[in-house]
């Protein structure tokens, strides 16, 4: 029977590998898929944890903007875009032939966070008042 025939089922996470990189150079990180899954979610579990501390510095940030245009600061948007598409491609593993793509994957997903951040700092910002100088703050 032919694999278009064949229901469609999730990949036997402790079974062996039904598939090979043609890349002679190529080498396993691991001998299932139960391990590789382990390590993702371990990564997933840190990448997470930063995403929450990043979330935090980007709801002071609202401190120290004026309006809804300076809470989305398209600027500082490509700034950042720029900045991570550079790390994507200074930080693809220079083993088992890289990570094809990686700043594309990257970039998509930066633009994903940063959408939903700016909709968070714009709901902060309402939440914020302007600060009053006192006396002692005004210029002279």
């Amino acid at each position: 029977m032919s694999s278009q025939h064949q229901p469609q089922r999730e990949p036997d996470p402790h079974g062996a590998p039904v598939r090979r990189f043609r890349d002679p150079a190529y080498r396993p990180m691991a001998d299932d898929l139960a391990t590789l899954r382990r390590e993702i979610d371990r990564i997933d579990e840190a990448v997470v944890r930063l995403l929450a501390e990043r979330a935090m510095y980007v709801k002071d940030a609202a401190r120290f903007k004026r309006d809804a245009f300076q809470v989305s600061a398209p600027a500082r948007q490509e700034q950042v875009f720029a900045r991570v598409r550079e790390l994507a491609q200074r930080h693809d593993p220079g083993f088992n032939g890289g990570f094809e793509g990686l700043p594309g994957v990257v970039d998509a997903a930066y633009r994903a966070l940063v959408a939903g951040y700016i909709a968070c700092e714009q709901n902060y910002f309402g939440t914020t008042e302007p600060v009053v100088p006192s006396d002692k703050e005004s210029p002279q």
